[in-house]
């Protein structure tokens, strides 16, 4: 059982060393997105990134969440693609971290951002709607203020005798 410090260090590398590899590694661009191979905008199409890394406690396996953003079927070609390399990212993160062990790399898909922005919108949604609410109410109790206010002034315009020339 390794030092939960040195277990806390590990996953912060490792999701250092695969946010970069997200970044600028062709293969695994590629195997996100196969569409940027053949020269679509890899940033208009989908969003992917690592929201989360845990280390067993024996550094043997580690658990990846990826989040996706972007269609059912962007999703699923992601995941499924970062799936099929994991091997390859096994490989990638034992040569930049220069571990005497590798763990054994599991992608899992992670939902929570997806839903929170999804929640946040929903939120939004309700308060826009209360907003108008109110802004209608305030604008009928405007009104009927006004129709009141001009009988008010109606008939009892102290100016009324009063001719403006311009």
């Amino acid at each position: 059982m390794a030092n939960p410090r040195r277990v806390k260090m590990v996953a912060k590398q490792i999701r250092r060393e695969l946010s970069d590899m997200l970044l600028t590694d062709k293969v695994l661009q590629y195997a996100i997105l196969p569409e940027t191979s053949l020269g679509a905008d890899r940033y208009l199409s989908s969003l992917t990134t690592i929201s989360d890394v845990e280390v067993s406690g024996d550094l043997q396996v580690v658990k990846v969440y990826v989040s996706v953003f972007g269609d059912e079927r962007g999703k699923e070609v992601a995941i499924a693609g970062l799936k099929s390399k994991a091997k390859y990212v096994r490989s990638e993160l034992g040569r930049r971290m220069k571990l005497r062990l590798t763990p054994e790399i599991r992608f899992i898909e992670d939902e929570s951002l997806e839903r929170g922005s999804r929640v946040i919108a929903i939120l939004d949604r309700i308060k826009n709607e209360q907003t108008n609410e109110e802004s209608q109410d305030q604008e009928k109790s405007d009104s009927s203020d006004v129709s009141q206010d001009e009988g008010d002034w109606e008939d009892n315009d102290p100016d009324e005798d009063i001719i403006y020339v311009k």
